[in-house]
């Protein structure tokens, strides 16, 4: 019987692995509340709806992301 509640469940690993990150970052994702997440026997379980409603915005490339203005001001630098 618990086995089926917890089918609706990914842990941190699974969740990790389904988005092709590390567990860290998916740690440091719960962490600043990005993606719900409860805890149980003190670990991370995710609804799988759930993550497939983050996994279809999410850019999983590491850094910071490309910025409009400093696009455009190293287009000017070129050019000039």
């Amino acid at each position: 019987m618990v086995q089926n509640l917890l089918d609706n469940y990914l842990d941190l690993v699974d969740a990790a692995r389904e988005l092709q990150i590390h567990p860290q970052s998916l740690r440091r994702l719960i962490k600043n509340k990005k993606v719900p997440a409860t805890t149980f026997a003190g670990k991370y379980l995710i609804e799988r709806d759930k993550l497939e409603m983050f996994k279809a915005n999410y850019d999983p490339r590491p850094g910071r992301k490309p910025n409009r203005r400093l696009l455009w001001l190293t287009a000017t630098a070129v050019t000039a």
